[in-house]
């Protein structure tokens, strides 16, 4: 019985899911494009999984054709994240985060605001000191490499509160104490 190949040689995800070692299948490259397709968003395994649902992109088309489930998105997250193509940091809550890795970025920080939990990339406003930033995260990795550990990235979380959620709690003090 003939098939249908799935995936096409010149597309850029079918090359680096091949390049990374993993196999092209219509799950894999739906889920590494979405993720290309947005890489300044993290997403939860729900998250996800709601927004591969609500595209409306087709599942693997042919025999065996079937919707991304969860369990099966579980087991590609983490291939993904093993092989170096996603980011998954994990939020003072201890819930995953995914996203797509950056070929540039060594160092990604961000700001997890401990009252609303949005995670925030903080490359832009850290506009003129990202170039430290980047070279601090390039000697940790090169000290740890020295060291003899292998395969690292680094993750710099910033957490406290964000403006918008300071501002709304000054605002509610205001107002309570002039109620009071």
């Amino acid at each position: 019985m003939s098939r249908t190949p799935l995936s096409n040689p010149t597309d850029p995800i079918d090359a680096l899911l091949s390049a990374h070692g993993l196999r092209r299948t219509g799950a894999a490259r739906r889920v590494l494009g979405w993720l290309l397709a947005h890489p300044d968003t993290s997403y939860t395994h729900a998250q996800l999984q709601t927004a591969l649902q609500s595209d409306g992109i087709p599942g693997e088309q042919g025999e065996g054709a079937a919707t991304l489930d969860r369990v099966t998105l579980y087991r590609l997250i983490d291939r993904l994240t093993q092989v170096g193509l996603l980011l998954c940091r994990v939020d003072a809550s201890r819930v995953r985060h995914y996203q797509a890795m950056p070929a540039s970025v060594h160092a990604l920080p961000h700001f997890e605001c401990q009252s609303c939990h949005r995670d925030q990339p903080l490359q832009g406003a850290l506009q003129g000191n990202a170039l430290d930033l980047e070279v601090a995260a390039q000697n940790a990795l090169q000290a740890l490499k020295a060291l003899g550990y292998q395969g690292m990235s680094l993750d710099l979380a910033v957490r406290g509160v964000c403006a918008d959620c300071a501002t709304a709690a000054t605002s509610s003090t205001s107002r309570d104490e002039a109620v009071s």
